[in-house]
């Protein structure tokens, strides 16, 4: 079976939007996209942190969806990371209300022996020198290392992710963020830019309008699929990420014209997540709907067209 390795927060997310509240549910980057890479069947070890009110259950859902989590370290007199955020009525934006890093602010991450030779590495959106740290970890040189960032480490980290990125494959970033990383406002231009600094691909999530994939000269573009309902954006980044490297993983290819197939997994995956608060829908998602949907991808973007 392959292997993925993927590292990030597994944490309580309150949420707000529109459609309503929660108290603490389950959230977390390595939380989504261990959920988003089960739908392959891939062997996929999650490597976090959390405290000791971390309940059981939410351990015991994810190994029931053959997600390993001896990864994930257990600290029973801590807390664990909490995010609490509103969404304004348009779904994009949104206010962080509270962020407590409570275990996650002195986290080194352990690679478990079994996945130190995984061929593909997920670095979920830490600190650099966090994510530096699992590659030193690494036995053998992945076949690809995908990695995510965000706005605040490239405001107080900067050189440490400029480190980092040159040995990372593959970056996935907003559109927002890599207009902030290259200087840049064209996204072509950015993306040329960001080639410089490391990583041979580079996809732009634009949220409800696609994703972007750009190699060496050569684009793609993976619309959204237009859904009448988003319930909660929380999350969709990270599944979309975790379907990318689920179909990676799979089928072991890691091409450009593959990675165009592991861009529109990605983004089929992410348009279930946003259908209901946290993790419920990738819970219960089962692999017909994934494939029913696949297929509106498929008629959404297919089209016959002469060229004289």
């Amino acid at each position: 079976m392959s292997k993925l390795l993927a590292v990030g927060t597994v944490a309580f997310d309150a949420i707000e939007t529109p459609f309503g509240k929660t108290d603490k549910i389950l959230g977390g980057s390595g939380t989504f996209v261990g959920l988003a890479a089960s739908q392959f069947g891939v062997e996929t070890g999650v490597v976090s942190v959390v405290g000791g009110d971390f309940p059981k259950s939410y351990l015991d859902m994810m190994n029931s969806k053959g997600i390993d989590t001896s990864g994930i370290e257990i600290i029973k007199e801590g807390k664990t990371f909490f995010w609490s955020g509103k969404y304004h009525n348009d779904m994009n934006s949104r206010d962080t209300l509270v962020t407590e890093l409570n275990v996650l602010e002195n986290f080194k991450p352990v690679v478990p022996e079994k996945f130190k030779d995984a061929p593909i590495v997920m670095l979920g959106n830490l600190h650099p020198m966090t994510q530096m740290s699992v590659l030193d970890q690494m036995t053998e040189k992945p076949k690809l290392v995908v990695l995510d960032t965000m706005n605040f480490w490239m405001d107080i980290a900067l050189d440490d992710l400029h480190t980092v990125l040159k040995r990372v494959d593959v970056i996935t970033i907003n559109d927002e963020e890599a207009r902030q990383l290259s200087g840049e406002y064209s996204l072509v231009n950015a993306a040329k830019k960001i080639h410089k600094m490391g990583p041979k691909y580079v996809v732009i999530k634009k949220g409800e309008h696609g994703a972007l994939l750009f190699n060496d000269g050569k684009m793609f573009y993976a619309p959204a699929l237009p859904l009448a309902e988003v319930f909660d954006p929380t999350g969709a980044g990270d599944t979309f990420a975790g379907g990318f490297c689920g179909y990676l993983a799979k089928t072991e290819d890691v091409s450009f014209e593959n990675l165009k197939n592991a861009i529109i997994y990605g983004s089929n995956l992410a348009s279930f997540c946003v259908e209901k608060f946290g993790t419920q829908r990738m819970e219960n998602l089962t692999a017909d709907e994934v494939k029913s949907r696949l297929q509106a991808f498929k008629e959404l973007t297919q089209f016959d067209i002469e060229l004289s």
